[in-house]
């Protein structure tokens, strides 16, 4: 009997084996420089974690993303910073040239974000307002994306339930227009793709790594005021950056002599 039950043992141990193996064999992202799913063997992604991240009921399944991705440069990370400007605290500056967004706080200060913008012929500028929040949001490409990607031979989803591979990531604030315009579909979102921050790479949508979205939101209520600088626009009187703050636990000499 002791035979019989260590055999059972062992084929339930390479059946389990087994399903693990098959479900993390083939995985899907979205690859926002082709507009198109991309499916890839479970072998050749690394695993990048979503901070524990959840949809309100059990923890997120942490997305995988392809290993040639390449490291966000270390200037796009989020820190504290020096800002002149006459926006009032809680206005959002974004300098699409720079690939940065600015929460303007008070004292001369603003959390500074790095963010990915609209590719060429997607980049635009103007003053928008947060109209609408939502936490892991859906994805319904607009219709003129979806003609614009069939046109191609790409075919976009009808729509796509939150998640950590959707193209939105963790978090989006919907930019409306001000005076009543309505939505602009233009979005401020997080993205399953960090790499892609610093680059022009969206269809004009503004992106930022999901830790930054999910930061930003919580401070942003609608009705937030959002300036976007467009091409060529960078600075444009609406603010300046005089310099960076001091990070948080260094001591006196360490700031004065550096280290």
């Amino acid at each position: 009997m002791r035979l019989i039950s260590l055999k059972t043992v062992a084929l339930a141990g390479l059946a389990t084996l087994a399903l693990a193996g098959g479900a993390s064999a083939d995985t899907r992202y979205f690859d926002h420089s082709s507009q198109t799913w991309v499916s890839t063997s479970g072998d050749s992604r690394a695993v990048v974690s979503s901070g524990g991240a959840s949809l309100g009921r059990a923890p997120v399944r942490v997305a995988r993303q392809p290993q040639a991705m390449r490291p966000v440069d270390p200037r796009f990370k989020r820190q504290s910073v020096r800002l002149s400007t006459k926006e009032k605290p809680g206005t959002i500056i974004i300098d699409t040239d720079r690939k940065f967004l600015y929460f303007v706080e008070a004292g001369g200060t603003a959390t500074r974000y790095g963010v990915g913008v609209g590719k060429e012929g997607f980049a635009w500028g103007g003053t928008m307002k947060i109209g609408r929040k939502a936490e892991w949001p859906g994805w319904t490409p607009p219709a003129t994306m979806v003609a614009r990607e069939r046109a191609k031979g790409h075919i976009l989803p009808a729509y796509m339930a939150g998640g950590p591979d959707n193209p939105l990531g963790a978090r989006a604030m919907y930019l409306y227009r001000g005076g009543g315009g309505g939505d602009s579909m233009f979005r401020i979102h997080g993205t399953n793709q960090p790499w892609t921050i610093g680059l022009n790479m969206s269809s004009g949508c503004i992106r930022m790594m999901n830790e930054d979205v999910t930061h930003l939101y919580e401070r942003a209520d609608r009705g937030t005021k959002v300036i976007v600088l467009g091409p060529g626009q960078s600075g444009n009187g609406v603010y300046a950056e005089t310099g960076t703050m001091r990070p948080a636990g260094r001591g006196l000499l360490a700031a004065v002599f550096g280290g």
